[in-house]
């Protein structure tokens, strides 16, 4: 399972690969100095906290590291039982026939793959944004993660695929029996209700790398 301190720990280490200090990555990637911090590491009520997806993808960016090497260095070295392998495909294809399974699992063939740190859900699988329908939150380019496994709640970040092929990344508003509410990451783009016989599946958004 991955740990708060495994991410931590892959961001001292990819820090030190580059010859600075964690506050010197941090600078290094406009964040102030203190963002790792081991004091930034724990809240006031002394619970674990995990840096923002936004701080790393502002280092990785900063020292042009791959997410694939941010990833090598989580967990024990020389130990790769934190990280897999999961399958990718561009967010135009997830539409066609033969990348899922009935229950919007990710089967067949065409498929790419990543390195990731290990996740929960073992159906987990990423999709490449293509396009701007999704701007400001997610941008042509970025990978997401998604996790048809998870439990979906209201405010959630989602995927999904009508039984017409269309797909769509929209974040949840209310979800029923019958309908499913979803709001526009991108507010040019109109909300949309479907009713739940007409989406062939629905996955979380677990994961950003931008």
């Amino acid at each position: 399972m991955l740990k708060h301190t495994d991410i931590w720990h892959a961001i001292d280490r990819l820090a030190a690969r580059y010859n600075l200090s964690p506050s010197g990555l941090a600078r290094r990637a406009g964040l102030d100095p203190t963002t790792f911090n081991k004091s930034k590491r724990i809240t006031r009520e002394g619970k674990r906290r995990w840096p923002s997806t936004e701080s790393i993808a502002k280092i990785l960016e900063a020292t042009g590291a791959s997410l694939a090497e941010f990833v090598s260095e989580i967990g024990e070295r020389n130990d790769n039982t934190l990280t897999r392998r999961i399958p990718v495909i561009g967010y135009a294809q997830a539409g066609a026939h033969g990348y899922f399974d009935d229950a919007g699992y990710p089967t067949g063939t065409g498929w790419d793959e990543v390195l990731f740190p290990h996740v929960g859900d073992p159906q987990a699988y990423a999709l490449e944004i293509s396009g701007d329908s999704m701007e400001p939150v997610y941008r042509d380019g970025d990978t997401i993660i998604l996790a048809p496994n998870d439990t979906i709640r209201r405010g959630d970040r989602v995927v999904l695929k009508t039984t017409g092929g269309e797909v769509m990344a929209k974040e949840l508003l209310r979800q029923s029996a019958r309908k499913v509410e979803l709001v526009s990451l991108n507010r040019a783009h109109p909300d949309r209700t479907l009713e739940t016989h007409k989406i062939a599946w629905i996955a979380r958004v677990v994961w950003v790398s931008q």
